[in-house]
């Protein structure tokens, strides 16, 4: 084989306390319609394709602190979303069960948290 291998992103996946509840959330969210549902594990998609978020049951999962400090459990990774009404979208976050971060560093960006504690940013263009 020459070159490198033909690769796909597909999803991200979230590991949760709960998947289906976690997936339930953003599928709220996002708008999104599920692709895939077993025990501990749920795929959502975006409904005119692309990739996708996906989230696994991990029961000895540990919620991150963000901003983390020494000792906390960091954050491993963070959703951006691009939105076209800031001020609306985070009133639809709130609605669908995120909570708006303590420490917002930027101006034109709002950080939310997941039910799980994940954190994603709102961000318009």
């Amino acid at each position: 084989m020459s070159g490198r291998p033909r690769m796909t992103l597909t999803a991200t996946v979230l590991d949760s306390a709960d998947a289906a509840q976690l997936a339930g959330f953003y599928q709220r969210l996002l708008g999104w319609e599920v692709r895939q549902e077993e025990p501990d594990w749920v795929e959502i998609c975006p409904p005119h394709g692309g990739a996708g978020l996906s989230f696994q049951t991990e029961g000895a999962y540990v919620r991150p602190v963000w901003p983390a400090g020494p000792s906390e459990p960091p954050m491993m990774m963070h959703l951006d979303i691009e939105v076209d009404d800031l001020k609306t979208a985070g009133e639809h976050a709130i609605a669908t069960g995120a909570t708006l971060a303590d420490y917002q560093p930027q101006d034109d960006v709002r950080v939310y948290l997941d039910p799980d504690g994940h954190p994603f940013c709102l961000y318009t263009p």
